[in-house]
């Protein structure tokens, strides 16, 4: 079989993530109502959506003492989902094709890279990028934003800079801030999974995985890319360890990995 390329993009907070990263830095330096302000923020469209944080960061008082340093410190307590490590690996080679994985996020670069220590390299993570003061290290301004059509941008440049075509590129993604994006990668053939019950997002995606376990987005892949059948992708991982102990091949298929405590996914079609 010809070995085919192809890019999976995905978003960081409560993607591949539990908890929003600016959750976890109020709670580290003390600062309460965090998720008011990004809904003041949000209805009076101020900033994309999923720019809040970045926006509170340079602007907001209580926010504008964080240092790089924290920024790292909050991406060593994020609680990722299980088996990232394991779905880039298999990603690498799946029947002979290969899925470059990227994080495109709006989260600050710090956290992200931080967060993925050892799991993914660097140069795959496209995440806020600040320029700090040389003397104070007080965040000066943005250099980089993927949120909204933030995001669309880096994904087509990270597109334009490989060999694969449009069709051929994969979007993760939770929330309204992967909106713009999902909506590009569709225009153009690809296939976009939501993660959450986000209702901008499931009206928009091709297919919805809803699950704590991040190999669960192996799924639609195999599915809807490999044009793999049932049975072949039960035996996929069962071959890697994990018994697809639940899935009803109906219009909300559920599923449930039993290599550890039993975690529940439904992916809707």
């Amino acid at each position: 079989m010809t070995a085919k390329n192809y890019l999976l993009f995905s978003d960081f907070d409560q993607t591949l993530s539990f908890h929003d990263s600016g959750i976890v830095l109020s709670e580290l330096i003390g600062i309460s109502g965090f998720t008011e302000r990004v809904a003041g923020l949000s209805n009076i469209h101020l900033v994309q959506q999923g720019g809040e944080l970045a926006y509170l960061l340079l602007h907001d008082p209580d926010f504008r003492r964080v240092r790089r340093d924290r920024l790292i410190e909050v991406g060593k307590r994020i609680r990722l989902k299980a088996n990232i490590p394991l779905l880039i690996e298999l990603l690498k080679d799946l029947d002979g094709h290969n899925f470059s994985f990227y994080v495109v996020s709006a989260a600050p670069q710090e956290v992200i890279e931080s967060a993925l220590e050892g799991i993914v390299d660097p140069i795959h993570i496209h995440g806020t990028r600040f320029r700090y003061d040389a003397v104070t290290g007080e965040i000066q301004s943005i250099v980089q934003l993927p949120a909204g059509y933030g995001k669309v941008a880096v994904v087509d440049e990270l597109r334009a800079a490989s060999p694969i075509g449009p069709h051929r590129m994969i979007y993760v993604g939770d929330g309204s801030s992967d909106v713009h994006v999902m909506l590009h990668v569709n225009r153009l053939g690809g296939l976009t999974i939501g993660v959450s019950e986000n209702k901008y997002i499931t009206s928009i995606a091709s297919r919805t995985v809803l699950s704590d376990d991040a190999l669960s987005v192996l799924v639609p892949v195999l599915e809807d890319v490999l044009k793999w059948d049932t049975a072949s992708i039960r035996a996929f991982f069962e071959l890697h360890g994990f018994a697809l102990t639940e899935w009803d091949k109906i219009r909300t298929d559920a599923i449930a990995f039993s290599s550890a405590p039993a975690e529940t996914a439904r992916v809707v079609q």
